[in-house]
């Protein structure tokens, strides 16, 4: 496989959601800890060299919002793809095809766990961005000129970082995306036993903004738990 065997572990209310009030309750609470302690606790279940996430996620968890700290005279960058470390053990992927993070740092902290920063661009981000990170020494790969290549994308991580195995996790958009692209091999999910009735926040999965098409894809069920808090773990391959 000219790629990293691709799972996608994401927590969800009952009725789908993957953010919302209902992360708060007593049961969100608990599945919480249930979906982290499976992909990053001390004995994991899944044993990956990285999580992938969309700039919208990324935002709401790490970076805040923050703008870029751009200098638009500075000098231009080399062509290509920078890595500035080879040898950590877990990364954090982010896609911003456009680049628009504002990161402090080259690694960030999930709890306990610390990975090295990763960012996923396309042509249309900016020399002044690309320096931006090679300044805070973040690596980047480039992927696509206007439009993120998936495919491409997938076999830089694996060439790049020897990332076997890639944890994608969210937004829903962009787990779509990876499905209808042929780019998910597994599916899991933690469903705690809560709903909050919100209409607004996202689902698993979403097509918008012309991401993805809107099709029947099929699952088949591996396995489903009970854990703690009521909450449910269910694993799935994708049917290709």
């Amino acid at each position: 496989m000219e790629r990293p065997y691709i799972f996608c572990h994401m927590m969800t209310s009952i009725d789908g959601k993957i953010m919302g009030a209902y992360m708060d309750a007593p049961e969100g609470e608990v599945a919480g800890e249930v979906f982290y302690r499976l992909a990053f606790g001390d004995n994991p279940y899944y044993r990956h060299q990285g999580w992938l996430s969309g700039r919208v996620t990324t935002d709401d968890n790490f970076t805040d919002y923050a703008k870029p700290e751009l200098d638009e005279n500075a000098p231009p960058v080399p062509e290509g793809d920078y890595v500035a470390r080879r040898d950590a053990a877990m990364h954090y992927v982010s896609v911003d095809p456009s680049g628009r993070l504002g990161w402090k740092s080259n690694e960030l902290v999930y709890q306990d766990t610390k990975a090295h920063v990763v960012e996923v661009l396309t042509g249309k981000a900016t020399n002044a961005y690309r320096a931006f990170l090679r300044k805070l020494e973040i690596s980047y790969i480039l992927a696509g000129e206007d439009t993120l290549d998936i495919p491409l994308a997938m076999k830089k991580m694996k060439d790049l970082f020897n990332i076997e195995t890639l944890m994608l996790g969210g937004g829903g958009v962009l787990n779509w995306s990876f499905i209808d692209a042929g780019m998910c091999d597994e599916l899991s999910v933690v469903i705690a036993s809560a709903a909050d009735g919100s209409s607004d926040t996202p689902a698993l999965f979403e097509t918008r903004g012309g991401y993805g098409n809107d099709r029947a894809v099929g699952f088949t069920l591996e396995s489903a738990e009970i854990m703690e808090g009521g909450c449910v773990w269910l694993r799935y391959t994708v049917k290709k």
